[in-house]
């Protein structure tokens, strides 16, 4: 390959970049950006950058020294529109093309959005535009935030917006938030955070309407009642941004569809990060997108797959002044068992705890709670206890 063109200059994005590198390709390489940024880190956005701690260069990824060494082509604040039918040429908002040996798909996912949220005062929390938005609506006195979406997103800006003097109520349509990720058991146990750190929990019911004119003054609930609000936060979850390879020869399904090494069915062609189904499976995680570049890159470059990418499924989240650590395989029907610490009525005791799930009397999955070196520990196991699976098809 001479040169490879990768579309989006997300943090998935970024790490493909410094793998082509490292593994020797040495030709033109083409970075394409959506947003006028180059590439940053977007867990912050929810904690230290929305609380004032962190401020925009605490957030790049990258320096201008690296910036020099990966010798990339910077196409940033444009969208691409389209791929043709080989996978080599990616087609450009602007009319122009970038024709390449090589595309690596990075473009991550957009925020779901309700109704009626383009009233003054409703946001979302995905881009740094985002989070500069929402920071300067909570800077303006004391508001009333309400959070639709108990999820992790949801949870952390929760949190922040608690700990920055606001009155937050967080709402979540099924009965806990966080079941789907760590069973009712556990959710529930997380789920006390938001009393412990003065916020309204309201679930097991939906948004029927945003109320407002030009600014939203707030949210009516399909149980009939209305919260008010100055601030209202969409938490809801997002979709892939796969809208521009509508037409193109790849199979899409929430996402690009990929085999077990990131490759799809163009040779030619990988996808990483949040908009990867990778082996049948989607993970909008921070450890994903940075683990999945190196097999897709090696097996990029290869021009077939030559490795394969099943890593113990991480995510972590920091609310109300607690780290909540999550690694394994949880399936409905496992035992879970806390193994070190303690719970109260109001959550987890003093120095968090330590659960581990486990089916057929084997650990495949552990929670912590401000407990990170026994997590680390049980995470490790796990991963050794991995076992190789036949390559899932596309």
């Amino acid at each position: 390959m001479k040169s490879v063109t990768i579309v989006g200059a997300s943090l998935s994005g970024l790490y493909a970049a410094r793998e082509l590198r490292a593994q020797g390709f040495d030709g033109r390489l083409v970075i394409i950006g959506e947003e006028p940024h180059r590439p940053y880190d977007r867990p912050p956005l929810s904690k230290d950058f929305l609380t004032g701690r962190a401020d925009e260069d605490h957030l790049a990824l990258t320096d201008a020294e690296e910036t020099s060494e990966l010798h990339a082509e910077w196409l940033l604040g444009i969208r691409a529109r389209g791929i043709d039918a080989r996978g080599r040429t990616v087609l450009l908002d602007d009319g122009r093309t970038v024709s390449t040996d090589g595309v690596v798909i990075a473009t991550g996912a957009a925020a779901r959005r309700l109704p009626g949220d383009k009233l003054v005062g409703v946001h979302t929390l995905r881009t740094l535009d985002d989070a500069r938005s929402l920071r300067a609506d909570l800077t303006r006195g004391p508001r009333r935030v309400v959070v639709i979406g108990g999820g992790f997103i949801g949870a952390e800006t929760a949190s922040s917006c608690a700990a920055l003097g606001h009155a937050v109520t967080v709402l979540e349509a099924a009965p806990l938030p966080l079941v789907p990720q760590l069973g009712t058991e556990m959710a529930a146990v997380c789920a006390a955070l938001h009393r412990r750190g003065a916020v309204d929990l309201v679930t097991g019911t939906g948004v029927a309407a945003l109320r407002g004119t030009a600014a939203v003054t707030g949210v009516d609930l399909t149980d009939g009642r209305t919260l008010p609000a100055d601030v209202v936060i969409v938490g809801i979850g997002a979709t892939p941004n796969t809208a521009w390879l509508a037409g193109s020869t790849l199979a899409l399904h929430d996402g690009v569809l990929c085999d077990d090494g990131c490759v799809t069915a163009l040779p030619q062609v990988v996808a990483v990060g949040d908009v990867a189904r990778v082996g049948g499976i989607r993970a909008e995680h921070w450890a994903s997108a940075t683990e999945q570049p190196r097999v897709a890159v090696t097996n990029l470059l290869a021009g077939r797959t030559l490795e394969s990418v099943r890593p113990v499924p991480y995510f972590w989240s920091d609310q109300y002044g607690s780290r909540i650590q999550f690694a394994g395989r949880r399936r409905d029907g496992d035992s879970v068992h806390v193994t070190e610490g303690d719970l109260t009525d109001d959550g987890p005791a003093e120095g968090g705890f330590l659960a581990r799930y486990e089916r057929d009397g084997r650990t495949v999955a552990v929670l912590s709670v401000d407990r990170p070196r026994p997590f680390t520990r049980v995470r490790r196991e796990l991963g050794r206890e991995e076992k190789p699976t036949e390559p899932a098809a596309l």
